[in-house]
């Protein structure tokens, strides 16, 4: 029988099997919230999941049917790969380069010294490990072995570390500055391992080679595109609609680099999807661009979640018992080294932030997901791993990536009330929103809330909140209310956001208080209290005007809040003293836009001087201004 075509279409595919995958992939977020277990990895419920249809239904489809999802999977495998690259700052690792003459003092405080230093001696306990579990069960190549256990997971480390806000803090950059180096250095190291393995030591060997160099080619290309004038018009015209212009050249750049690493040989695939998640890391000023909510809707929306529930459907949980000797003992001793490699090496931030703050990092970085599944995998496909193997790391995967977070929360609790914070009282929209774009931007938030489900919705998305009044003094005790902390009043009455505040004035005397008004009467009661607030009706006419006036540059500030940063910097940096602007290298995503002197403001330029105890404005990216900080507020400063 002839396959139907349609306008040379074939039409003789089988989609019940995607349709089965596809609803298991929308089940399992809707189920994970309703059972309030959001705190479960869902990957991990897409690896059981894809187990339980694997056993029970994809099972009875015929083999020819499942290649298309196969293909998919594949796909999804190397969409995670690129977005593990674009998760990556690197920025933030280039400007831990040292820049002075080091001491062990400056070697342990720099993030990108420590964290190689963190992957080495991991690796080297890695292969000593691999050593001793081959007492257990045969290892054929224990080097490769090493390698597979020496993984870590950003992808797990990052969302714990931002639900903390622990991600901007010293403490949060020396573990996610190890993490991403785990990562890069890991997948490199398994290209070239993969690659000597199946093919020995070939010329072929130094094509990978050049994949670093054509990285830095479109590196420099990318550069020059990018400060071009009809290039950036073009991109902002194309980029909406129809054409999405910038998700094509996305998913050009991806499929470039894979087929240029399937070239070379298939086992590098890994790693040129990785680099070109790198290379567009370069170019993103932060990770939360609006392009990047399009390919983690792209990635995490369809064909990330066919690849783990794939590893589900193919897990062989038989081959555990064809281990050679007892799998529970090789997996109790697996699930111990696995812990041991990164506490150990762990301790090495011990002198900066203590024992239970090191002991509590190594944790955290012993969670293991899509590198080690990714790694195992091609070993199984080479023959470098036997199935037991296999099937045990997937297993570790899911135990490291559930117990990692749940340990290391526990063995440090946040001291949430003692830190600097904001609180909003009421839980409307305005506030969520609020408090979401204040985690953002590396700041505590807690939002007060005495409606009972309100409360409850506003800690399902991962908020923190209190329920009580804000009426009630016993409030703001429970939460420490500290001079320095802004309390910002929301609620959906003027009025009782008028009465709060006399309450905070009379009973706390408290100096920052944040309101709204529409009314004159109500603008004259906070005036007299001295309460900043917001005049929603000339706010909303502001908006308006800019709208018709200004649509453009409107826009573009409001879809780029959350790519850029404006900070007030207070020059305490005597080197900075007498220097001219135009004499300074600031960082490339970076701009001086206003310099304090007293009482009086202006608009820097190159030959604009700077005093000690000037406060400057700057905007830019992250990673621009913590080197904004350096310069100014430290004695690092060139």
């Amino acid at each position: 029988m002839q396959p139907t075509v349609l306008l040379n279409i074939s039409f003789n595919f089988e989609f019940y099997p995607l349709l089965i995958v596809a609803l298991v992939a929308w089940l399992i977020p809707m189920l994970l919230s309703l059972l309030k277990l959001q705190k479960l990895p869902t990957v991990i419920a897409e690896i059981l999941a894809g187990y339980l249809i694997g056993k029970f239904i994809i099972a009875q489809i015929p083999d020819p049917h499942i290649q298309s999802l196969d293909f998919l999977a594949l796909s999804g495998f190397m969409f995670l790969m690129f977005l593990s690259g674009v998760e990556i700052d690197v920025n933030q690792i280039l400007i831990s380069f040292p820049k002075k003459k080091l001491n062990m003092g400056r070697f342990l405080s720099n993030p990108l010294l420590v964290g190689f230093a963190f992957f080495v001696l991991s690796l080297f306990l890695s292969y000593g490990s691999a050593h001793l579990l081959d007492m257990i069960i045969p290892i054929n190549n224990k080097w490769y072995f090493a390698l597979i256990m020496v993984t870590t997971s950003v992808g797990i480390i990052l969302p714990v570390l931002k639900n903390r806000n622990e991600l901007n803090s010293r403490y949060g950059q020396m573990i996610i500055t190890a993490a991403a180096i785990a990562d890069i250095l890991s997948i490199i190291l398994f290209s070239f391992t993969a690659f000597i393995i199946k093919h020995g030591f070939q010329p072929q060997l130094f094509l990978i080679l050049g994949l670093f160099f054509l990285f830095y080619l479109f590196y420099r290309i990318g550069e020059r595109l990018t400060q071009k004038t009809l290039f950036k018009r073009l991109t902002y015209q194309l980029s909406h609609a129809a054409s999405q212009i910038q998700i094509r050249g996305t998913l050009l750049l991806i499929i470039l680099f894979v087929v240029l690493a399937q070239f070379i040989g298939k086992e590098i695939m890994l790693l040129g999807a990785f680099l070109a998640g790198l290379l567009l890391s370069t170019f993103m000023n932060k990770s939360r661009s609006i392009l990047l909510l399009k390919l983690d809707g792209m990635g995490y929306g369809f064909f990330i979640p066919i690849f783990f529930i794939m590893v589900g459907v193919h897990f062989d949980d038989s081959a555990l018992s064809q281990m050679d000797s007892s799998p529970w003992l090789f997996l109790l001793g697996l699930l111990v080294v696995l812990y041991a490699i990164k506490l150990v090496p762990g301790f090495l931030w011990q002198r900066i932030f203590g024992f239970r703050k090191a002991f509590a990092g190594g944790i955290l970085m012993a969670s293991r997901l899509s590198l080690i599944i990714a790694a195992s995998k091609i070993g199984l496909d080479f023959g470098i791993i036997s199935p037991g193997i296999n099937a045990s790391f997937v297993l570790m995967a899911v135990i490291t990536c559930i117990l990692s977070p749940l340990l290391y929360n526990l063995i440090s609790p946040m001291e949430m009330l003692k830190t600097d914070k904001v609180i909003i009282v009421g839980g409307s929209s305005s506030g969520v929103l609020l408090a979401r774009r204040l985690k953002m931007h590396g700041k505590n938030a807690i939002i007060v809330e005495n409606n009972k489900n309100r409360y409850l919705e506003i800690l399902s998305k991962g908020l923190h909140a209190h329920y009580g009044s804000g009426f009630d003094r016993q409030t703001f005790y429970k939460l420490n209310l500290q001079p320095h902390n802004y309390v910002v009043l929301i609620t959906e009455s003027e009025l009782k956001n008028t009465r709060i505040s006399m309450m905070l004035k009379d009973e706390f005397q408290h100096p920052k208080i944040i309101s709204k008004s529409s009314s004159s009467i109500i603008e004259k009661h906070l005036q007299r209290m001295q309460v900043e607030y917001l005049d929603v009706t000339r706010l909303m006419a502001t908006t308006i005007e800019s709208l018709i006036l200004r649509p453009s540059t409107y826009h573009t500030l409001v879809e780029s809040f959350e790519n850029y940063h404006v900070e007030e910097i207070t020059i305490t940096n005597e080197r900075m003293g007498g220097r001219q602007i135009k004499e300074i290298p600031f960082h490339k995503d970076g701009e001086l836009i206003l310099v304090r002197r007293g009482p009086k403001a202006n608009i820097p330029h190159g030959d604009t001087y700077l005093h000690i105890h000037d406060i400057v404005t700057v905007m830019g990216t992250e990673a621009a201004l913590q080197d904004f900080r350096e310069k100014f507020k430290s004695s690092l400063a060139r």
